[in-house]
Formats: structure tokens, sequence, C-alpha cells
């Protein structure tokens, strides 16, 4: 029999049901095809973060009633490719503990695989909307019911009835982000001005992973610029994150204003854009201008931001040319020129 040496192998052969979700710039399903042909070098990671390609594996092994979540972050080298002997070791780690065939699996197995993860090198704790996220969008492809919290935040965001917002939970302004309809992210536009900031900053962290409609982009714009014209840098970036969502027209046009902007671009916007916007800096002349904004801002750390851009796929080579002919006495040149040679 072949030895089991990916991720891929070992769900083929334990006959184990999968869903993938990337847990890096933002919370989305993942095709087991983009981890197969990570793990056999033929593409390299299309959402690296931080040099590591982060996922949630929801799966259900054997005769295991509930699945299992493994939140993995695997190691990526510069040309974004897979780091393989990280992998290696916890596949071999993971047969270990299984020991005998994986068909037979029960609830007990499930503890052991999870105790195995508690000293994990490659497991991570995501952030708490991370999370939450992640467990409404695992609920909703399983076909599953959202959280018990769905119907209060629905009530409330939809302007149904006025409650109390200290008694919303974030599982429920995931599951409803989640599983926003057209009409529903109208009303939530039309209540978007009066919302607290509390809860419109949950809010965004939550929308910062699914896809919004021009109108609600719009009314998240408007309390973005309110709260920076109040100093509240916060709320500003959480909006520029939930934005991010938004098609390239909407989105690009507040980038844009911004970017020309000095005052408005510190290192907590022009982190905002790169971690969440990612998609919108392709284009040839704001990623320019962004690079540059990020150069002149003394408080980012220039290099760091770029090699993490640097590692998605798309954005790689437009890139690497905008350094390449950036003048010497450019910000961008002199970023470069003050690194270690």
């Amino acid at each position: 029999m072949q030895p089991i040496d990916s991720f891929h192998d070992f769900f083929a052969r334990t006959g184990a049901e999968v869903r993938l979700y990337h847990l890096g710039r933002r919370v989305e399903p993942c095709e087991l095809t983009t981890l197969t042909a990570l793990e056999h070098d033929e593409q390299p990671w299309p959402q690296p973060w931080q040099g590591k390609a982060r996922l949630a594996m929801v799966l259900r092994l054997g005769q295991m009633e509930d699945p299992l979540i493994w939140f993995l972050a695997l190691p990526l080298d510069e040309q974004g490719m897979l780091d393989p002997a990280p992998r290696d070791a916890f596949l071999q780690r993971l047969l270990e503990t299984l020991g005998r065939n994986v068909q037979e699996l029960g609830r007990e197995d499930g503890e052991a695989i999870d105790n195995l993860m508690q000293d994990n090198p490659l497991a991570f704790t995501p952030t708490l909307p991370f999370q939450a996220v992640l467990h409404a969008r695992a609920s909703h492809d399983a076909g599953r019911a959202a959280s018990s919290h769905l119907a209060l935040a629905e009530t409330y965001l939809e302007g149904r009835q006025d409650l109390d917002w200290h008694t919303l939970g974030l599982q429920g302004l995931a599951d409803f982000v989640v599983r926003m309809s057209d009409a529903q992210a109208e009303r939530l536009a039309a209540r978007l001005p009066t919302l607290p900031g509390e809860v419109l900053d949950s809010l965004c962290y939550c929308l910062e992973h699914v896809d919004i409609p021009a109108a609600l982009a719009g009314a998240l714009r408007a309390r973005g610029e309110a709260a920076a014209e109040a100093g509240d840098v916060e709320t500003f970036c959480a909006c520029v994150r939930a934005v991010s969502g938004a098609d390239t027209e909407t989105t690009g046009s507040w980038f844009d204003a911004l970017l020309v902007d000095p005052d408005a671009c510190g290192p907590d916007l022009l982190a905002a854009m790169a971690g969440r916007g990612w998609r919108h800096l392709e284009d040839a002349t704001r990623l320019p201008r962004f690079l540059n904004r990020l150069a002149e801002s003394p408080h980012a750390d220039f290099t760091v931001v770029a090699r993490d851009l640097a590692l998605i796929p798309r954005l790689r080579l437009p890139l690497l040319m905008t350094l390449r002919d950036a003048d010497a006495d450019s910000a961008i040149g002199r970023r470069l020129g003050a690194l270690p040679r």
C-alpha cells in the first residue's frame, strides 16, 4: 500500500467527509483541489497570510457523529509554495494516533485526535470573529440551521424592534451576514446610520468576510468617513475592511479617494487595505499609489506588508515591477535602499 504523504491522500484513503475554508485574509470556502495543487507543487497558495496558508478543515472520520475542526497554518516559502516538512510531521503523528482502520473510528478517537492538536505546531486559534463567521458558513454550507442568536440579530439589524443591543451576540451577527439576502442588505443599509458604534464595529468584523452590494457599501463608507472626522480610527478602519467585500468599482473609488489624502493614510488604514482589500489593489495606478503611501508612513512596516502582498500570486509580478521601477530618491526607493544588503 502506498504511504499517505499528503492531506489529499489522507482524505482519499480514509474516506473522510471534508470541507475546507480559508482562514487567512477572509473566511471563505476553499476547494480541495486548491490544497491538492499546493501539496503537489503545482501552484502557490492563493490567499497567504503572514507567510502561511491558514485553513479550517471541517471533517468527519469513520463513525464519528460530530465533525472535527482543525485550524492549521501551513508554512509557505518565499514563492508561496508549501514547505512540506511540518505537514509531513503532522501527518505522521496523526497516523500514529489513529493506529487502526479509520472506518471503525468512534467518538473516543475524535478526542484523541483533538488532543493531538493541542501541542501541534501547525495549529492556531482564530480570532473570535473568524470563529463566528466560520461556524456560520460551515452550518449554512452543510444545510444546518443557524444558531439561536440569529433571530435576535435579524430583528435588531432590520429595525423591526428596538432592542437592547447589549443582548446581541457575535454569532448572531455572523449568521446574519452569511445568510443575508439582497432585501436584508437594503434594510441594513437604511439602519446603518443609527447603529451604535460598538454594534457597527462587531458587524463590520463579520461583513469583511462576505460580498456586499453597493448600497450597503455606500452606507458603510458614510459611517467610515464620519468616524474618521471624529478621530475614531478603529471604526473607520473596520468600515474600510467591510467595504472591501463590494465590487471593485465601488471599493476602488473609496480606496482611490483615501490614497490621495496623505492625512488619511496611517498604518492602520494601509493594513486594512492590504489585509482585506488586496483584490482591489490589482490595479495599474492603485497598487503603486498604495505602495508609495506605505513607504511614506513612518510607522508602517513597509517590508513586512510588501513581502506579504508579494506572496499573493496575482499581485506578485506587478508589485515586484513597481519596486524595481521606483526611483532611488522616491519614498519606495529610500525604503528599499535602507534594507540590509
